[in-house]
């Protein structure tokens, strides 16, 4: 058991100082525009980032939000695949509640693909593919981010290691509870789509 909570400790922690950097706000301060989260829904991911005016940084912003679940799971994965689950559950934690903001951070999408990607690149592509296929038919990057997280953990049952496959579905529903306003306004058909300017919507990489 001690041995256990050593191999997840560890690799959780060290996920979660990667996952909490907030790469949104760091970019877009870099930019010189100020404060992220005084811009439209104050989230500090892509989405929000592209309100700026700036696809590079919201580009950016998705690719490197990514790219720290990925390293968390891949750096941890050298002590094993229980300590890349470990690392892979710190990185989305730490990302939708970093120390820095107190607590205030992303949505997790960006880092929970980059996580998939880490853990099972199959699994990945499967969110990935299904992202943008969403996207391209309904327009809502947030329904798009739904139903992509929820389609990679049910194929992670049949890809991946059960460990990574049980984290991944422990995650769907954190990730839809963060998404909690998107989805009200997708019942009441408020939400704005891809390339709509409006109330905010906040996928939130």
């Amino acid at each position: 058991m001690i041995s256990t909570l050593v191999l997840l400790l560890g690799p959780f922690l060290l996920g979660y100082l990667l996952g909490s950097i907030p790469f949104g706000l760091l970019l877009t301060r870099a930019a010189g525009l100020g404060d992220i989260r005084k811009v439209g829904s104050g989230n500090i991911g892509a989405t929000n980032v592209l309100r700026t005016g700036r696809k590079s940084l919201a580009a950016a912003t998705l690719l490197l939000d990514a790219l720290k679940g990925v390293a968390a799971v891949l750096i941890a994965a050298q002590m094993g695949q229980l300590a890349a689950v470990g690392a892979a559950a710190g990185a989305v934690i730490g990302h939708m509640f970093p120390v820095w903001l107190s607590f205030r951070g992303g949505k997790g999408v960006a880092t929970t693909l980059g996580i998939m990607w880490g853990l099972s690149w199959p699994v990945g592509a499967i969110a990935c593919a299904t992202w943008l296929a969403i996207a391209a038919a309904f327009r809502y990057s947030s329904l798009a981010a739904l139903v992509s997280v929820a389609v990679a953990a049910v194929s992670a049952w049949f890809l991946t290691d059960s460990r990574a496959a049980f984290l991944l579905t422990l995650l769907v529903p954190l990730v839809w509870l963060r998404h909690h306003e998107n989805i009200a306004r997708l019942l009441q058909g408020d939400e704005p789509r891809i390339g709509q300017r409006g109330k905010a919507s906040a996928s939130g990489a």
